[in-house]
């Protein structure tokens, strides 16, 4: 079993400069979004936590796999119709651009999501 790396910078180092490229640009606009996440790493793979998780991110051998939970993916549905994915992740090819804009808006709607989460649990006298 191979052991996870320790952080997001071993994460992204493990990979071809090219897929280092995109994987960084990806965390850079997490950050952006979401100031106050924290970078994580969860089942292997990049994630930020902002509450609770937030986003992960993954590189595979032709696709980066993002995943912004079911709510996101069914929010942004239409948006995400010609890309290929399953229930609470979408794959964007190596060969092919990244859809930033949309990602941004994804982020946009899971760190609204978590803080009302956060809010929540905070009237109702429950921790994070």
């Amino acid at each position: 079993m191979k052991t996870p790396p320790p952080t997001i910078d071993a994460y992204i180092a493990a990979f071809p400069a090219a897929v280092q490229e995109r994987l960084q640009h990806l965390r850079n606009l997490i950050h952006e979004v979401a100031p106050d996440a924290v970078e994580i790493i969860s089942y292997g793979m990049p994630a930020f936590r902002l509450g609770t998780i937030l986003v992960y991110f993954a590189a595979y051998k032709n696709h980066i796999g993002f995943y912004p939970y079911n709510s996101a993916i069914v929010a942004f549905q239409e948006a995400l119709s010609g890309y290929k994915g399953a229930k609470g992740s979408v794959q964007f090819q190596h060969d092919q651009p990244i859809p930033y804009a949309l990602i941004r808006r994804m982020i946009v709607f899971r760190a609204e999501e978590n803080r009302e989460k956060m809010v929540q649990k905070k009237r109702s006298g429950k921790s994070t």
